[in-house]
């Protein structure tokens, strides 16, 4: 995986110099000691306040807190609006519920409802740390109570969960993914350059996580997983994504059997979500028929 490097794109979120200076340390030490180091900080998402833009959306949908029996985690849902048309919205790694507040308000112009959530140990929901079987049997659950859902739609880590969901049994008519990441296994290696540790702790990070889920996490990528959806699918994807790289839009729309790609340019990661243009694309893709 091929990193923009651009003044216009700078990563959605930047390691603090002392912890990278933990993690230099701990390599000096021992390979073994920053491995679990930097587990520990892949799987512990960073909270940041909700803006001022995404508040109104707060503020206007009920929420109600839910127990994922599978993975004994309480999970604040949010419904915006009111229709039998259901639209499920899954945030991205640090993300939040109402970040799509700018595609949430025209899809209720549709006559569309969201659902959307605080993923386990983001925002008002419980836990420290998480992993994407976490975000699966959450997304099921929510899917029993509250679906069917006519479309779904998610973001960075977020649209990684949603192929994997679909893959599983998760059904909808239309899926709509924004700077989905596509290997796993490139992931970490991103995480551990700007963790600015060497290679070798990326490959014992991969080694820890297949040991743990029984199975070759690389068999989770978005591309492997795009194979099995046959719905119509909107890969969104910026140019200048610093966080993910736009090849792996590419890479997921080949393997999609009814996949649209739509490339954006100097949006980035996250300013993607709130640009009008882009969230009237997405609405207008899930409001037209198959």
């Amino acid at each position: 995986m091929n990193f923009i490097h651009s003044k216009n794109a700078l990563p959605s979120i930047k390691i603090p110099k002392p912890i990278i200076l933990s993690a230099k340390v701990l390599q000096s030490i021992s390979n073994n000691l920053a491995t679990k180091f930097g587990v520990k900080l892949f799987t512990t998402p960073v909270s940041f306040p909700i803006p001022k833009r995404e508040k109104v959306m707060l503020e206007s949908a009920q929420t109600k807190t839910i127990n994922i029996p599978a993975i004994s985690r309480d999970i604040q849902i949010l419904s915006y609006g009111y229709s039998a048309k259901k639209v499920l919205w899954v945030h991205g790694w640090a993300g939040r519920s109402t970040q799509l507040y700018m595609i949430a308000d025209k899809l209720l112009e549709k006559g569309y409802m969201v659902i959307s959530f605080d993923g386990p140990a983001h925002g008002k929901s419980t836990g420290k740390t998480t992993e994407m079987p976490d975000f699966l049997e959450t997304i099921a659950e929510i899917d029993k109570q509250y679906g069917p859902f006519e479309a779904a739609i998610g973001h960075s880590f977020g649209g990684v969960c949603l192929y994997n969901a679909f893959s599983e049994g998760f059904t909808v008519n239309k899926l709509v993914t924004v700077g989905a990441a596509d290997k796993i296994s490139d992931v970490i290696l991103n995480f551990t350059k700007n963790l600015q540790v060497k290679p070798v702790i990326a490959h014992k990070m991969k080694h820890f996580f297949d040991k743990k889920w029984q199975r070759n996490i690389d068999l989770h990528s978005s591309s492997v997983k795009a194979k099995n959806v046959d719905i119509p699918t909107l890969v969104v994807h910026d140019s200048f994504d610093s966080d993910v790289d736009v090849s792996c839009a590419i890479e997921i729309r080949q393997n999609l059997q009814n996949g649209t790609l739509l490339i954006t340019e100097g949006l980035g990661h996250t300013k993607i979500l709130r640009d009008a243009k882009v969230a009237s694309k997405i609405v207008d893709f899930i409001i037209q028929p198959s």
